[in-house]
């Protein structure tokens, strides 16, 4: 891209954005990141709708989208604008449209904003496969002239702002015969719709591009950033990752496509999509907001800094790293291998017994998901007896030690023994001696163990460099803590300076206590949001070679948010990706307690995904990535599909789960839960 998507990618300064008003909410220029969700209920149960967006803003709320299917449901949202303004809350309705034109005609007189996807509102999508002549695209680019054209005047009459809300999913044939499923097809299908809009002289914009997987998500919107800086386009920004399903997972996806972003400097309002009570979508979303506060508050350095990270922001590729063998069993990192997992226990070394019986526990019952390393502390040289015990108690559980050396490093190491867990020796000493670095890696050398290295985020010396590149056992390198707020750049930093030096070698992304954006909110929520953010970030850049969380009670918890971290940044998949839809008006199903039986029957497999979607607008295309979908199709029925091929229709709700079971059978996707 000739023009960057952000100020800078290590230093978190806010993008300027021009101020839209959302009724009495304004959005972008300096304004606070604003806060949304959207109702559940059916649109044309008034009262009910009423109900939940009154306890939406007593949560914190500060927009409420709520669908509008049809022109009925769009008459019904002045009913609700009605009420709720006669119990004196003035909180912005905005209203979601999807295929009807004449539904988002009639909202727009009763509502603050409407939302409309390109892709379903005014194009064709019928998963067709047709070659366009520039002629036939120009003649389609005029019909949607034609036919947007009214919404957005009316809009621009009625003081009304608009959404256009670009979805992964619901790129139109049009779209994705010219672009591909990709985010460039994304970016142009909003474009377009942006320059019909200003065509008209109407600005009162915002745009989104959401995706289900967080990478697509992250680059749709620095690509589409990157076009409207060519156009000098300033529109505020709605984030958020679509279909994120729930729990845990769905709070990591969120954050890692959100966070990410936010931290880039990118981002006016947000949504965190849940499978869950929508009030339960606000205190994460305000936590995020939180954040983005904290990062921008801080006054950028100057001047700027930019540097050549040799990565591309536009398109997921992963750092370069040449492979390298670690441990017994080999542990191998780098090159196309997916992230390892480290973890710490908070057990003593001399508690060895404990360890050993944490490590086997564990490991029996997280084969797919098992401790690859593991990290311990040592005090005094009088502990090294405990650490041989340890490494011969676990040969064949893990496959190398980590020993972070908390002694001045003025001792040579114990000699590695054969037949044990190897080691990795980390040593508290910083390098920016180099005479130290050198004695540290003889040191290691001579005892036969793997160097681990942590550095500040600054250029790399020629001396320390040459002696990195020279080591006779190529060292992990890891980032030394830091006081600033963006640790996230101080892996960027690192990755950039590595690479201009020519120096290829894995890189440990961690995740403490002294890592963490609020050390002092001592909840998980806070802890898995900071990981979420700091780790998403950087593994859906490609930097990441092995990654470990240090921070919680327990080793099985460490090693269990490790891996959701990984599975959240699509960087390494150790269980079943579920995605659903947050429902709204439309769902067809009970959403919530649907997607709770689908994982029942189905959580114990390994490396597909299972998209749960309440109405045929959310499925198929909505779940472009998905392997199987399960899709509401009319009252009391379900549509099956395999990718975004319909296999079975009209199945009985009662019976569907059995037959989405079948069908995986069928596919040859399927394996007996006492089997894993």
């Amino acid at each position: 891209m000739a023009i960057p998507y952000c100020v800078s990618r290590f230093q978190s300064i806010r993008r300027e954005s021009r101020e839209v008003a959302v009724g009495s909410v304004l959005i972008g220029a300096n304004h606070p990141v604003r806060v949304q969700s959207m109702t559940t209920t059916d649109t044309l149960d008034v009262e009910a709708t009423v109900c939940q967006a009154l306890e939406l803003a007593e949560a914190g709320c500060e927009i409420v989208r709520i669908t509008a299917p049809n022109v009925r449901a769009a008459e019904a949202l002045a009913l609700i604008s009605n009420q709720l303004r006669k119990a004196k809350v003035d909180i912005p309705l905005v209203a979601d449209i999807h295929f009807m034109p004449n539904a988002a005609m009639e909202a727009a007189k009763h509502v603050e904003k409407v939302r409309i996807n390109p892709g379903n509102y005014a194009d064709r999508k019928k998963f067709q496969i047709r070659e366009y002549t520039d002629a036939q695209y120009e003649e389609e680019l005029e019909r949607l002239h034609e036919e947007f054209s009214p919404l957005v005047l009316r809009c621009k009459e009625l003081g009304r702002s608009m959404r256009i809300g670009t979805n992964h999913g619901s790129l139109s044939d049009r779209i994705m015969n010219r672009f591909g499923d990709t985010p460039r097809g994304m970016a142009e299908s909003a474009l377009e719709f942006i320059r019909i809009a200003e065509s008209h002289g109407y600005q009162d914009i915002i745009l989104s591009m959401k995706s289900s997987n967080p990478k697509v998500m992250i680059e749709a919107y620095r690509l589409v950033v990157s076009l409207m800086n060519e156009e000098k386009m300033i529109y505020p920004l709605h984030l958020g990752v679509t279909e994120a399903g729930d729990g845990e997972d769905a709070r990591i996806k969120s954050a890692t496509g959100i966070g990410s972003l936010l931290l880039d400097g990118l981002g006016d309002t947000i949504r965190v999509s849940l499978t869950e009570d929508p009030v339960a979508e606000i205190p994460v979303a305000k936590e995020l907001a939180k954040r983005a506060d904290n990062w921008w508050s801080a006054k950028p350095e100057s001047p700027i800094v930019n540097l050549d990270e040799t990565i591309d922001p536009y398109t997921f590729t992963r750092r370069a790293c040449p492979e390298l063998k670690l441990g017994q069993p080999h542990l191998t990192i780098g090159d196309k291998n997916p992230p390892s997992v480290l973890v710490s226990t908070h057990f003593p070394t001399r508690d060895t017994a404990a360890i050993v019986k944490e490590i086997a526990q564990v490991q029996t019952q997280s084969k797919d998901a098992p401790v690859e390393g593991l990290i311990i502390r040592i005090r005094t040289s009088s502990e090294f007896p405990e650490l041989q015990t340890l490494a011969e108690s676990l040969v064949g559980a893990i496959s190398i030690i980590i020993v972070e050396d908390e002694r001045e490093m003025d001792d040579e190491l114990p000699p590695a023994k054969p037949g044990c867990v190897p080691i990795a020796w980390h040593t508290k000493a910083g390098f920016d001696d180099e005479a130290a670095l050198a004695r540290f890696l003889a040191f290691c050398d001579q005892a036969g163990h793997h160097p681990v290295i942590s550095l500040p985020a600054k250029e790399l010396s020629d001396g320390t460099s040459s002696l990195l590149a020279c080591s006779p056992k190529p060292p992990i390198i890891s980032l030394s803590p830091s006081q600033e707020k963006h640790t996230v750049a101080g892996y960027r930093f690192l990755a950039a300076y590595m690479a201009k030096s020519q120096i290829q070698l894995p890189l440990w992304i961690r995740n403490r206590e002294k890592d963490r954006l609020f050390p002092d909110e001592d909840l998980f929520s806070a802890r898995l949001l900071d990981a979420s953010v700091l780790s998403g970030s950087l593994l859906c850049d490609g930097i990441g070679d092995l990654i470990s969380v240090e921070n919680l009670g327990s080793l099985d918890r460490n090693r269990g948010l490790a891996y959701n971290l990984l599975q959240g940044a699509r960087a390494r998949i150790s269980k079943t990706e579920f995605v659903a839809c947050p429902s709204c008006g439309r769902t067809l199903f009970d959403l919530q307690s649907t997607t709770q039986k689908v994982r029942q029957a189905t959580g114990h497999l390994k490396g597909i995904t299972i998209a749960v979607m309440g109405c045929i607008v959310n499925g198929p295309g909505e779940m472009a990535d998905a392997d199987f979908g399960y899709v509401g199709s009319g009252p009391g029925k379900i549509d099956l599909y395999v990718g975004k091929k319909r296999v079975k229709s009209a199945i009985l709700e009662n019976d569907a789960v059995d037959r989405l079971v079948d069908l995986i059978q069928e596919e040859g996707k399927w394996i007996d839960p006492q089997a894993t």
